[in-house]
């Protein structure tokens, strides 16, 4: 055993192995196309965005037509054309870290034209107006890429083909939020939570490699700017608790629908597609119309602004948020919950800030932030980490991380099992009788022709 271990040490670091070097290769490579994708997605978003607010802006009713018609294609599409890129694509990535006993689906849902197909899926719903975000996606297309140049250039699988997929996985995160720490943290937590000593140096060398290639396109930017928000006083941390219990509350119950909601709604997905992507989109288009267009999209340019003002943007916002992001998941097409959370976390924090007149309304925002976000992916470390850095504020790491541990406990009393460990365990189960497909098929259909 001994001997063994230090053969494959040996292999990892000699200089002249040309196994070695292409290992290398791979990971070098595959961290920097990580990077890139990841830019090039976020500019592409942010143009998706644009063209859907430019399309309602000539009348808030033809979101009653563009976003049923749009989740429609996007649904067709991806049953069609890329199966295995529906959803978030986290559950996707964990599947695959599981599938030792399933063969062939990690190449079913990690591939490169599975990271195409998510691209341009998720890029299509934003066009939609669906309230979905690029992030988990791009954790998708991350993992997709270092599999597959992993595979291409043969990197031994008892060791290294785990290990690459979370290092794509983490790199995704890092290039997309400009958050390496979070990178780091989520592959150990949420990914493999572990840390494996033949892992750790690939998931750091992807972190920082995809993160450089970001920042030397985008720049070294703060996701959502820079927050100067501190608590001064001793019974300011009474909103704490307050704000871990409301966001792990609110984030539980999200997570709850979703995964009652998928298992419930994924027969009627399989049977009839087209009429659920447009009951949804009909879904999405009337919270957008109550909000005042406010819920479509990552609610990326939304939470800015409640942080920048310090103030809700419209009474009931988080809610509204909160019931487009729910419809636009249950619709089946590609599309992450990252953005939308920490959205709907800022409009819970906003419409908290008026219980607490003395402190500053963006303490109660970037509090509310956390609580929402942790309650729905009931990651702690990795919640207050990625809040943090996304605002550039570290006076806040005490108030944002205990809020993180209470809105995780909260959280877990009403949602038992975390949401992409649950979604997950659709592409590791048997097929639903009597359709051959999965619950959430990841497989080429071999029947439908609609």
């Amino acid at each position: 055993m001994i001997r063994r271990r230090l053969r494959s040490f040996d292999e990892r670091v000699n200089l002249t192995s040309r196994n070695a070097w292409q290992i290398r290769f791979a990971l070098w490579g595959g961290a920097l196309a990580v990077g890139v994708a990841a830019t090039l997605f976020a500019i592409a978003a942010d143009h998706a965005n644009g063209l859907f607010t430019f399309g309602i802006g000539f009348s808030p009713w033809l979101a009653f037509i563009l976003c049923p018609a749009g989740l429609m294609l996007v649904s067709w599409l991806t049953r069609h054309y890329f199966p295995g890129t529906q959803g978030s694509g986290i559950p996707q990535v964990l599947a695959a870290l599981e599938a030792r006993r399933h063969q062939g689906l990690r190449s079913k849902v990690l591939s490169m034209r599975i990271a195409f197909g998510k691209m341009l899926l998720t890029l299509l719903g934003l066009m939609s107006g669906a309230s979905i975000g690029r992030e988990g996606p791009t954790v998708h297309v991350g993992a997709s890429i270092m599999f597959a140049l992993g595979r291409r250039v043969h990197v031994p699988p008892h060791y290294l083909e785990r290990a690459l997929i979370l290092g794509g996985g983490a790199a995704g995160i890092a290039a997309a939020f400009n958050t390496p720490i979070a990178g780091v943290v989520f592959a150990i937590e949420e990914l493999s939570r572990s840390f494996e000593e033949k892992t750790n140096g690939i998931v750091l060398t992807a972190v920082i490699l995809a993160g450089i290639t970001a920042q030397a396109v985008l720049g070294n930017y703060n996701y959502f700017g820079t927050s100067i928000a501190a608590m001064e006083r001793w019974h300011d941390w009474f909103a704490i608790p307050v704000c871990g219990v409301v966001g792990g509350l609110l984030g539980g119950l999200f997570s709850q629908i979703l995964i009652s909601g998928s298992e419930r709604i994924a027969p009627l997905r399989l049977r009839y597609p087209m009429y659920v992507a447009a009951g949804c989109g009909l879904a999405i288009a009337a919270a957008g119309f109550a909000s005042g267009n406010l819920s479509y999209g990552t609610g990326y340019g939304e939470a800015r602004e409640i942080i920048a003002s310090g103030q809700a943007i419209t009474t009931g916002y988080p809610f509204y948020k909160f019931f487009a992001t729910v419809a636009s998941y249950l619709s089946g097409i590609p599309g992450g919950i990252f953005a939308p959370s920490l959205a709907t976390g800022a409009g819970v924090g906003a419409d908290l800030a008026p219980w607490f007149p003395q402190l500053s309304p963006q303490v109660l925002i970037m509090l509310g932030m956390v609580g929402y976000f942790v309650g729905v992916v009931q990651t702690p470390l990795t919640g207050f980490i990625i809040v943090m850095e996304m605002t550039n504020d570290h006076s806040l790491l005490l108030p944002l991380m205990a809020t993180s541990f209470i809105a995780f406990g909260v959280s877990r009393l009403v949602c038992k099992k975390p949401i992409y460990v649950a979604l997950a365990r659709a592409f590791l189960a048997p097929p639903v009788a009597g359709t051959g497909a999965t619950a959430e098929p990841v497989a080429e259909p071999t029947s439908e022709k609609s």
